[in-house]
C-alpha cells in the first residue's frame, strides 16, 4: 500500500498546527539594542590546540594581526567586544577553505564521510528526498555499516516535504535521527515551540573536520551556479530593469542556478561547532547518543584564527546580529556583504548607513531574483536611504542568491546561515564562522569581486525611475518585516 496518502495526512496536520501559532507568537520578541561597551581592563583570549594562550602571547598575537593591515587600530578592542558578545575565543591553528556553491560543498562533505572512522554528526535545515538526498543517505547508511555512528538533525519545517520513510529507513539502521521541533505538539520531545526553527547547516566528521555556510541537501544546488561565465553587460536591460515579474516579485523565479557559500574548517576550532551539535542535541531531549570519541585532541592544522558564533531562540539575545552590529560599527576602511534574505532593522540600517557616512565603503550584493516575494520587496524598499547615504548596492540576477557572507577591512570574515532578517535574528537558530587574519579575508575578497562582475548596480537614477508596481510591494511587504 502507498504511504503517500497517510504522508499527506501528517503534512495537512503539521499545516493546521503550524498555521494555528506562528501568527500568535511572532512579533513577542525584540531584537536587542545596541550598548556593548568595552572595558578598559578588556583583553582578547585566544584558544590555541594545547589551551589559552597568555595575556602577553595574546597582546603579540594582535599586534601581528595589526601589522598585517597596518592601520587597523583597535583591534584589540574589536577582538574583546566581539568575545564579550558571544563568550567563546577566539582558536588559533585551523585551515578554512571557502567552498563556492553547492557542487564544491557536496563533494567536500562526500569525501569527508566516505573517510569518517568514529562519528559523524550531520545538521540541516532542508533535507529533501530527491536525488542529492538519497546520495547523502546511501554515503551515511555505508558508513554506519561499517561502524560509524551518524547523528542527524534535520528540521521539521525545512524536511515538510520529505517522505517520512526517508528518515525511517535511517532509523531502521541505526542511525540516530532528530526531528528538530515537530509541528506536532504530540511528537516534540522539549517544549513546543513552533516558530522556533533550526536554520543551521553543518557537518562535523571525527571531531576534526566541519563544513557549514549556507548550503542545504536539496537537489536545487547540485549544479552550482558557474559565475566565472556571467558577467554584466551595460546597456542591456534585464527583466527587473523592464519592470517585468522575472525579478523575483511572486517567489515563482526561473530554473535559475543557486548561488550559495560554505566554509571547510580543520584544526582545534572543529570542537566549537561539535559543542554546538551537541548542545542542540541535548536542548532537543534527543536519544542518548551512542559513546564516541566526540573531543578528540586535534593539533594545529594552518595558520587561520577561527570563532564559533551561533545564534538562538534559547539565548538571551541573537549573539551573531551583536556581534555583526559590533563590527559594523568598528569598520575603518571596508564593508563587504553579500545576503540573500535582506530585511534589516533600523539598528543595522543605522550601522551600515553611518558607516558610510564616516567615509567606510559600504558594498552590498543582494538578490535580483528570490524564492522569497515578500522579503525581497522588503528588502528593496531600503535602498532609498541606503543610496542616499552613500551604500553601494548590486543585485544578481543570473542566478538565485542565497549566500550569507561578511568581509570588513579586509580583515574580518564571517560565513554562515544567518540571514540579515527578523526571523534569522529571533525565532532560528543560525550557525556562523568568524575568521580573523588577511588570508582567509583575501580569498573571500576575490570571490566578492567576482560576483561583483556579475551584478547589476543600483544606481540613484535608476532606483528614482522603478514603476509605481514596485513601490506599492515595498510598501506592503516593508508592514509585514517582522513576519520574515
Amino acid at each position: 500500500m502507498s504511504r503517500r496518502p497517510a504522508f499527506a495526512r501528517r503534512r495537512l496536520t503539521q499545516a493546521l498546527c503550524l498555521t494555528g501559532c506562528v501568527l500568535a507568537l511572532t512579533g513577542c520578541a525584540q531584537l536587542p539594542v545596541w550598548r556593548w561597551q568595552v572595558q578598559p581592563s578588556a583583553t582578547p583570549h585566544f584558544q590555541a590546540a594545547w589551551g589559552q594562550l597568555s595575556a602577553q602571547r595574546s597582546a603579540a598575537l594582535v599586534q601581528r594581526l595589526q601589522g598585517s593591515w597596518g592601520d587597523a587600530s583597535g583591534l584589540d578592542e574589536r577582538i574583546a567586544q566581539e568575545q564579550m558578545i558571544v563568550g567563546r575565543p577566539l582558536v588559533l591553528g585551523n585551515r578554512a577553505r571557502l567552498l563556492q556553491d553547492g557542487a564544491a560543498t557536496y563533494q567536500a562533505m562526500f569525501e569527508a564521510i566516505a573517510q569518517a572512522q568514529d562519528h559523524i554528526n550531520l545538521e540541516s535545515y532542508i533535507l529533501d528526498d530527491d536525488a542529492v538526498g538519497e546520495r547523502f543517505a546511501e554515503l551515511l547508511l555505508a558508513r554506519q555499516r561499517a561502524g560509524v555512528q551518524v547523528n542527524l538533525i534535520y528540521d521539521s519545517v525545512g524536511a515538510w516535504g520529505t517522505d517520512p520513510a526517508f528518515f525511517e529507513r535511517l532509523r531502521d539502521a541505526g542511525v540516530q535521527v532528530l526531528e528538530f521541533n515537530p509541528l506536532q505538539p504530540w511528537s516534540a520531545l522539549a517544549p513546543w515551540a513552533p516558530n522556533h526553527r533550526d536554520h543551521r547547516k553543518l557537518l562535523v566528521v571525527d571531531g576534526q573536520l566541519a563544513i557549514l555556510g549556507g548550503v542545504n541537501i536539496s537537489g536545487v544546488y547540485a549544479s552550482g551556479s558557474s559565475l566565472r561565465g556571467l558577467r554584466h553587460r551595460p546597456g542591456k536591460a534585464s527583466g527587473a530593469e523592464k519592470g517585468g515579474e522575472a525579478s523575483g516579485g511572486t517567489g515563482a523565479v526561473p530554473a535559475l542556478p543557486w548561488r550559495d557559500t560554505d566554509i571547510l574548517i580543520e584544526g582545534p576550532a572543529v570542537a566549537e561547532f561539535q559543542r554546538l551539535f551537541l548542545q542542540s542535541w541535548q536542548r532537543q531531549r534527543g536519544p542518548v547518543l551512542a559513546g564516541r570519541n566526540y573531543f578528540p585532541v586535534v593539533p594545529p592544522m594552518g595558520p587561520q584564527v577561527v570563532r564559533a558564533i551561533a545564534s538562538s531562540p534559547d539565548d538571551p539575545y541573537s549573539l551573531m546580529y551583536l556581534s555583526l552590529l559590533a563590527a559594523l560599527d568598528q569598520a575603518q576602511r571596508q564593508i563587504r556583504i553579500t545576503q540573500a534574505y535582506f530585511v534589516p532593522d533600523r539598528q543595522l540600517m543605522r550601522a551600515l548607513t553611518t558607516a558610510a557616512a564616516r567615509g567606510v565603503q559600504v558594498q552590498l550584493i543582494l538578490p535580483g531574483q528570490s524564492d522569497s516575494g515578500l522579503t525581497f520587496h522588503a528588502g528593496r524598499s531600503e535602498y532609498t536611504e541606503l543610496l542616499q547615504a552613500g551604500v553601494e548596492v548590486f543585485e544578481m540576477r543570473s542566478v538565485l542568491l542565497h549566500a550569507k557572507t561578511a568581509v570588513i577591512d579586509g580583515l574580518w570574515s564571517c560565513v554562515g546561515s544567518s540571514n540579515l532578517d527578523w526571523r534569522s535574528a529571533l525565532d532560528n537558530d543560525e550557525i556562523n564562522a568568524v575568521v580573523l587574519g588577511e588570508g582567509f579575508a583575501a580569498t573571500l575578497q576575490q570571490a566578492f569581486e567576482a560576483d561583483l562582475l556579475a551584478a547589476t548596480p543600483i544606481t540613484w537614477a535608476q532606483w528614482q525611475q522603478r514603476p509605481l508596481s514596485w513601490r506599492l510591494k515595498e510598501w506592503g511587504a516593508r508592514r509585514l518585516a517582522r513576519l520574515l
